[in-house]
């Protein structure tokens, strides 16, 4: 009878192990993301908690089943791996909380679109949004009226203009945007041997995120590296330009050893405006670690390394914020997942880590 009983216990003890965002009957996050010093501050220049503090317990979790709430998630662009692996995260865990997301939209980075869309899910009378805004002072006016609806709103990344944290909205949670910006400045100047010239593709809008990343890049390469040249810089409003940007910065500089960009999509720009110039030398560092530039990591290509966000776990961390909120919980104002450096030699498990799933077989196939 003792022996059944130790093996009982052992088997309860895996089952709280197995499983990644719970513990006990509870929701949490993870325990496996980088223990890395978080260097970004929120929009409203809040000090960050990290996410990995996160957790909802046992009976906060009852409670919420037992509220039959309906969410809705609104997205500035739903077209990237990184908004995939976001929204997968929030209809999981809002599973688990018996939540239902009765609207998921898809701004296109169109401002008139994201207020279409902010009216059109208030029509489903959610209890809580989850949102990105496409410009925080042109959506500002939408979003005040979920607020004056009584809607709770957990944002993603960047915060509407004028609006205060625990009155206008829950919290907000973001990637350590500067701590990844200094990872692929770190990992630039490793591939150039600390000499060389370098470029800038940057996001010419005014976006908390992306600026946070362009500064980190700069200011590290700056302060760190005398012997790198930040020789041009470039700006686009739509990923689609980026390109072109890029192609016009080869031009003007035939000799130039690197470019940054500001995430994957402008990185895959970048890409394809160096292939017909024969630049098949160039170093490419970015953030965010989507499927085209780790396919290209990992044959060895022009993208040498980037600095991840951890999407997934951002979305079960804003879940859990969601769920605070409607049980009118305090949280902090600012969360953040820490920064992730990924080169092809960690590619694989990195995957594991941003996304809670393996790399497509294509990723996988390139290491055989």
């Amino acid at each position: 009878m003792k022996n059944n009983f130790k093996v009982i216990s052992l088997i309860l003890v895996l089952l709280l192990v197995i499983g990644g965002t719970t513990f006990a009957a509870g929701i949490s996050v993870t325990d496996e993301l980088p223990d890395r010093e978080i260097y970004s501050n929120g929009p409203r220049g809040n000090k960050a908690t990290s996410a990995k503090t996160l957790s909802l317990s046992e009976d906060e979790l009852k409670e919420i089943k037992s509220g039959n709430y309906k969410a809705a998630i609104v997205m500035h662009y739903a077209g990237n791996d990184w908004s995939r692996a976001q929204i997968n995260a929030l209809r999981e865990t809002f599973s688990k909380m018996n939540i239902e997301v009765v609207a998921v939209t898809d701004a296109q980075f169109s401002v008139e679109k994201q207020t279409s869309d902010i009216e059109t899910v208030m029509a489903r009378q959610p209890d809580v949004i989850i949102s990105i805004p496409v410009d925080p002072t042109a959506t500002a006016n939408a979003f005040r009226l979920a607020v004056n609806a009584g809607i709770k709103l957990v944002f993603m990344d960047n915060v509407p203009a004028g609006f205060t944290p625990g009155e206008d909205y829950a919290s907000v949670v973001s990637a350590d945007n500067y701590g990844n910006g200094v990872v692929a400045a770190e990992i630039m100047a490793e591939e150039l041997n600390g000499k060389g010239t370098v470029g800038i593709v940057y996001h010419d809008a005014d976006f908390f995120v992306t600026a946070q990343r362009y500064e980190a890049f700069k200011t590290t390469i700056i302060e760190n590296y005398p012997n790198i040249e930040i020789v041009e810089e470039g700006g686009f409003n739509n990923p689609s330009e980026a390109s072109n940007v890029a192609s016009s910065m080869l031009t003007r500089n035939p000799t130039l050893d690197g470019i940054f960009a500001v995430w994957d999509v402008p990185a895959e720009g970048v890409l394809s405006a160096a292939r017909p110039m024969g630049r098949s030398d160039l170093k490419i560092t970015t953030i965010d670690l989507g499927e085209n530039v780790a396919l290209d990591m990992a044959r060895g290509g022009m993208i040498k390394g980037l600095g991840a966000q951890i999407p997934y776990w951002q979305g079960v961390s804003e879940a859990i914020i969601a769920g605070k909120a409607l049980l009118e919980k305090d949280v902090e104002p600012y969360y953040a997942v820490p920064a992730l450096r990924v080169t092809r030699e960690n590619l694989l498990e990195s995957w594991k880590t941003v996304y809670n799933s393996e790399a497509p077989e294509n990723i996988k196939n390139q290491y055989e």
